[in-house]
């Protein structure tokens, strides 16, 4: 336990910890054989135990041993360094350029090919002129597909490559996690059929050197008979440069698929044929469809949906007592289906039309009083009369309404002004809702309230802010079963920029992180925004103010054993940066629960491993993959300690623990841990002996004196089955005789 340099096991030495008769203290100090410059007899050389050990020797000279790999050929893949291969191999992948390339997820073949799907006319011409008609497969290995945003680019990729690769070739859906495109982070695989969505308005800028470089890379792709299709929003192909090259086809979609036609597939595919007959026969519907696109016009059809349900369940249930004006039990499945898919602009334009004071029964715009109101019933559709007067006058608060204008224009005070105006019910009334017998509004019109959120948002730039407010403050649950919680993850994402999301940020990350990450979380999942979001959350990580709506997010997403290995990385990725940048020790104990609630769970543990394996390959900080193996000291295996039972993963655990030792603050950490796992050992002779010979080489080496003395005082008082106090066990050895009368374990020294 000297202030040594901590010296690694060469490859032809086995590991101290692995030694079955460990050298016992004895005259020669704190076990000198760990010394610098201090040989342990008959180390390193041939000499018996009896000779001189003054005496000179020199260790014979070794030949190298080559890494030889032999091989017979076709299917040979290399990965790793090889000396020297033996035979021949067709392709040579190398583990470092594994490292860092982009990951992604396979899809199943079968799933795409069951999947709705429509190709019209515009569609057809693409496909066709993408395929080669004499073998059926992809004219070039890189194909880049040129669309506008939400047209489907990304499901007639997929589609075709379903259909036009071989069955046993691999279909890989990538995430571009880059900052700009580059050729070295695709990946190459064997057999292989790769996916990418470049759509991130910064980070995806395409440029004349990257589509050279993917000309070339065409070539590798042909070598291993893969693919690789390339998504890429309209805006991002501008330059004349960006042309077509040897290996490369270029495809646009000009239009997305008939909206009608989409809306039918969907519906068909769910099970819902005879709603595909009833929507056939309602024009005002059809006309509501036209012009779509693929994206509206899949979320059309569970608008649909929706609207028979609600019309199947009011028919179905009693008919409650409702205001007179209130007739939505007798509404037609038709008008319901209709008003569900319009967009309700005209009528909004009347509403939100010329400013107004006063309502007016031949004027339909209305007052900002109730605009406010209208926009709380669209949040919160059904209510109690109390609550929905409570919303909206928040919402006046957080737009600084306040007080009304007399009409010489002095302001009145709130309670006058208010007593003087119309009623709530009339106000209920005038904007489209009706009231029951228990002063219960009835505003039961989710399309409607959308369409009142989405034209607010779109058409009052300074409203936005004050609805962010309004909203985060309204929130009762992190679940997007929530209105206020489900209209933030619409209202934010809806133009997918991130100055939304950093507005969002700032208002919600102090009073309510955990709304802010369920809201973050939407928008990760999101297709068209996922990238930006992870984008801004990476730079969330690095500020104090945003670190536990960060923690809260990435903690749910690793615990969910169905998101994909891409998405799990990113989560980790933002942990580790909050973990690498942060000094405030509260957030670090924040990250460390969080990491240990991961460790109870196998799918956590998995991704902790490769955190720690990470650190010890220097390829993720320090910070991180110490939390990382910190928390996993917390899993046991029965009654053992996880990371040194049986089943332990393949991780250097002994370097670990030296190397959480050697600094004071990990040192702190780790040391009630370590006394964890002794205590949990102790009942079994075997177990702890085990234990404690796998813990002395850790607690040997450079700055290990402190970590060393705290641990044994933590330890006094723990005893073994047999009565052996284990303090007492380390301190003996660890602590050559000679020098225990200076370094007492208990006392003062001599």
């Amino acid at each position: 336990m000297l202030d040594s340099p901590f010296e690694p096991i060469q490859p032809h030495q086995s590991s101290p910890s692995k030694e079955e008769n460990p050298e016992p203290n004895d005259s020669n100090g704190w076990l000198p054989w760990r010394r610098p410059g201090v040989h342990r007899p008959n180390e390193g050389t041939g000499l018996p135990a009896s000779s001189d050990p003054q005496q000179p020797h020199e260790a014979a000279p070794q030949e190298p041993t080559l890494n030889v790999l032999d091989t017979d050929g076709t299917q040979t893949n290399v990965h790793g360094n090889v000396d020297v291969v033996a035979g021949r191999i067709e392709h040579l992948i190398l583990e470092t350029r594994k490292r860092d390339v982009l990951e992604g997820i396979e899809v199943d073949r079968g799933h795409v090919l069951e999947q709705p799907f429509v190709r019209d006319s515009q569609w057809a011409e693409t496909w066709k002129q993408a395929i080669d008609p004499a073998t059926g497969r992809l004219l070039q290995r890189v194909l880049i597909i040129v669309a506008p945003r939400s047209f489907g680019s990304t499901t007639f990729a997929l589609r075709l490559l379903a259909e036009h690769t071989d069955s046993h070739t691999a279909l890989i859906k990538l995430d571009a996690d880059w900052n700009a495109p580059s050729k070295g982070r695709l990946p190459l695989e064997k057999r292989h059929a790769f996916q990418l969505d470049l759509k991130h308005p910064v980070n995806d800028q395409l440029s004349a050197d990257f589509l050279d470089a993917l000309s070339k890379h065409a070539d590798n792709l042909r070598d291993c008979d893969s693919y690789l299709v390339l998504t890429v929003a309209q805006e991002l192909w501008t330059d004349h440069r960006l042309s077509s090259r040897a290996g490369i086809h270029v495809a646009r979609l000009h239009a997305a698929p008939d909206a009608q036609q989409v809306v039918e597939a969907h519906l068909q595919a769910n099970g819902y044929a005879q709603l595909v007959t009833a929507l056939k026969s309602y024009p005002k519907a059809q006309a509501s469809l036209r012009g779509l696109t693929a994206v509206a016009a899949v979320r059309a059809a569970r608008t649909i949906v929706m609207a028979w349900q609600e019309h199947t369940r009011l028919q179905q249930s009693p008919p409650p007592v409702q205001a007179e004006a209130d007739d939505r039990g007798q509404v037609s499945l038709e008008d319901r289906i209709s008003a569900a898919l319009t967009d309700w602009r005209e009528e909004l334009d009347d509403r939100f039309g010329e400013t107004t004071t006063l309502h007016s029964s031949d004027n339909p715009s209305l007052t900002v009083e109730d605009r406010c109101l209208l926009l709380a019933l669209a949040v919160r559709q059904s209510a109690p009369m109390p609550e929905v007067a409570r919303s909206a006058d928040k919402l006046q608060q957080a737009i600084g309404h306040t007080q009304t204008q007399s009409g010489n224009g002095a302001a009145l005070p709130l309670v006058p002004s208010a007593f003087a105006s119309r009623g709530l019910r009339r106000r209920i009334h005038d904007v489209g809702a009706g009231v029951d017998a228990q002063d219960n509004v009835i505003f039961d019109r989710p399309a409607y309230g959308r369409a009142i959120l989405e034209y607010v948002w779109d058409n009052y730039d300074v409203m936005r802010k004050p609805l962010l407010t309004w909203l985060v403050e309204a929130s009762e649950s992190t679940s997007l079963e929530d209105p206020a919680v489900g209209a933030l993850a619409d209202l934010t994402i809806r133009h997918g920029t991130i100055d939304y999301l950093n507005v969002l940020g700032s208002i919600a990350c102090t009073n309510k992180p955990d709304v802010l990450s369920a809201v973050m979380e939407s928008a990760v999942h999101n297709e068209h925004i996922g990238r930006l979001a992870w984008a801004t959350l990476y730079r969330w990580a690095e500020q104090e103010g945003y670190a536990s709506a960060v923690i809260s997010l990435c903690q749910r997403i690793l615990e969910n054993a169905s998101v994909s290995a891409s998405t799990a990385k990113m989560a980790m990725v933002r942990l580790r940066r909050i973990a690498h940048t942060t000094d405030d020790t509260a957030t670090r104990r924040t990250v460390l629960a969080a990491f240990e609630e991961l460790a109870q769970r196998p799918i956590g543990t998995t991704r902790l491993v490769a955190e720690v394996r990470n650190w010890q390959q220097d390829k993720a900080s320090a910070r991180g993959g110490s939390l990382a193996f910190l928390a996993l000291m917390t899993a046991s295996d029965g009654d053992t300690p996880w990371l040194v039972s049986e089943t332990a993963p393949d991780i250097d655990v002994e370097r670990a623990v030296h190397d959480l030792l050697s600094t004071p603050d990990t040192a702190a950490e780790i040391i009630p841990r370590l006394t964890t796992w002794v205590r949990a050992c102790t009942a079994d002779a075997g177990a702890y002996t085990r234990l404690r010979d796998r813990l002395l080489p850790s607690l040997r080496g450079h700055n290990m004196f402190q970590a060393g003395m705290a641990l044994m005082r933590e330890l006094d008082g723990v005893s073994t089955a047999e009565g052996v106090n284990v303090a007492d066990d380390f301190y003996h050895h660890l602590v050559d005789s000679r020098l225990q009368p200076v370094f007492p374990l208990k006392g003062d020294a001599a």
